[in-house]
């Protein structure tokens, strides 16, 4: 096991230094390297794959967890419209595109819909390493878009509770999916009345006695717990990984937890890509070419379609659409989850994987280069952009404009979501309680009077 560990983390490191030095994404030297060190490579595995396969399992409840604890309730409320717009339009635009992709390939529904669901899905992780290295993290679009990719992370958890039930029964039973919708929501409402009225003042209660080593021991005792949890109620370990940071990440040790979980995140989320790449099988690529070169199309032009329709319609301006939607084509970290999913569940057709997994690199490595162009694109649009439409796109920045002058009047109000939630639940508890005694004492004066 020892040995595994050092091949894959020697080889890992390698690879990386090299995709740095070319200035690309290290998840596709991650990605490589399991090739590398894969069985199909040179004929034979360098390392046991049954314990790459146990460490990624591990590295993808770490990569929820984390994305739990970027979830801000707070910051998605503010941007709600865009967030909810946005993300709808580009989930039911690519999974419609997925799944007629999928049925042209004259795949079963099940495997349309495994397709369709690793195709609705921009990579969080990816798409804000390019925006930082584009030097964009400070413009305006970057809000919105990262709402818009919280949001694609929780419907991802869900459509994975959705996908394994629909996969085991090999149909879709609209009741049943409803029964799991309606259990689902009462587990998360149930999250989150825990996570606003309990952990957050336990946490606060014991800030004091918390140093790195116990925080960073707590937090991951708290997520392995919910991660059993969840499993014991018939949901997906990955998201009893993502309730719990997004728990978390309503305390005020929130940043604390996520600076301390980053290198345990990333030194298994590396392995978890290790083991995506040791399933591709290089002569699979040249046999399958063409449907890579298809499939990478499908994502680039929904995306930039669908996602530009979806913040227009939320709210964002036309530049910050664009910008938004050129960053989003590419698929990343779940599409694998999912393909792994239903690969484990052994309903996914084994020419799906290398498909998906090639045409994630391929767009990862093209999304740095898609995005340098997407302001010449605005540019050129509204240049050519009849009178009418240059007036819309007028209208709306100056309305984006009014409302962020509006919302830095207003920034006043610093109290978090959860905050008010249990300062409003105190005030109800005390306002009752005064209420009672008010009634009581003047019972009590007014039997004294009578009397």
């Amino acid at each position: 096991m020892v040995q595994d560990l050092y091949i894959l983390m020697i080889t890992a490191a390698v690879v990386s230094i090299v995709f740095k030095l070319l200035k690309q994404p290290v998840v596709l030297g991650y990605i490589v390297a399991g090739v590398l060190i894969g069985p199909h490579l040179f004929g034979k595995t360098l390392v046991n794959p049954d314990n790459v396969k146990q460490w990624g399992d591990i590295g993808v409840l770490f990569v929820l967890f984390c994305i739990g604890l970027e979830f801000r309730l707070k910051n998605l409320i503010s941007s709600g419209k865009v967030a909810a717009m946005g993300s709808l339009t580009i989930i039911a635009g690519m999974m419609l595109l997925g799944y007629a992709v999928g049925k042209d390939a004259n795949f079963d529904m099940v495997n349309a819909l495994f397709l369709a669901g690793m195709l609705c899905m921009s990579s969080t992780t990816i798409v804000m390493k390019a925006v930082d290295e584009a030097g964009l993290s400070k413009e305006r679009f970057v809000k919105g878009a990262t709402s818009i990719l919280i949001v694609e992370d929780v419907v991802a958890v869900v459509l994975m509770v959705l996908l394994s039930s629909i996969a085991i029964r090999h149909q879709f039973e609209g009741a049943e999916l409803a029964s799991k919708v309606v259990d689902l929501a009462i587990t998360l409402a149930a999250w989150f009345v825990c996570g606003i009225l309990v952990i957050p003042t336990l946490i606060r209660l014991l800030k004091k006695h918390l140093n790195d080593e116990t925080l960073i021991i707590l937090a991951l005792g708290l997520c392995l717990g919910m991660v059993l949890t969840a499993e014991e109620a018939g949901f997906s370990s990955a998201l009893g990984a993502f309730v719990m940071g997004s728990i978390l990440a309503e305390t005020v040790e929130s940043h604390r937890i996520e600076k301390l979980m980053t290198p345990l995140k990333n030194v298994f989320a590396a392995i978890f890509f290790i083991s995506v790449g040791m399933l591709i099988d290089p002569s699979s690529l040249s046999e399958y070419w063409l449907s890579i070169i298809y499939v990478s199309l499908v994502i680039i032009i929904g995306m930039i379609l669908f996602g530009t329709l979806g913040c227009w319609w939320g709210g964002q301006t036309l530049r910050d659409s664009m910008l938004t939607s050129f960053s989003f084509v590419q698929i990343g970290e779940f599409s694998f989850i999912i393909a792994s999913l239903g690969t484990s569940l052994g309903v996914l057709d084994p020419m799906i994987y290398p498909i998906i997994v090639a045409s994630s690199v391929a767009t990862t490595f093209l999304t740095p280069y898609i995005m340098k162009v997407a302001v010449p694109c605005y540019t050129f649009l509204y240049n050519h952009a009849s009178e009418s439409l240059r007036a819309k796109i007028d209208q709306r920045e100056w309305q984006v404009a009014e409302a962020e002058a509006k919302a830095a009047n207003s920034s006043g109000d610093t109290n978090s979501l959860a905050e008010k939630v249990r300062h409003a639940v105190r005030h109800t508890f005390i306002t009752k309680h005064l209420v009672n005694l008010f009634i009581k004492n003047m019972s009590a004066h007014d039997e004294e009077h009578a009397s």
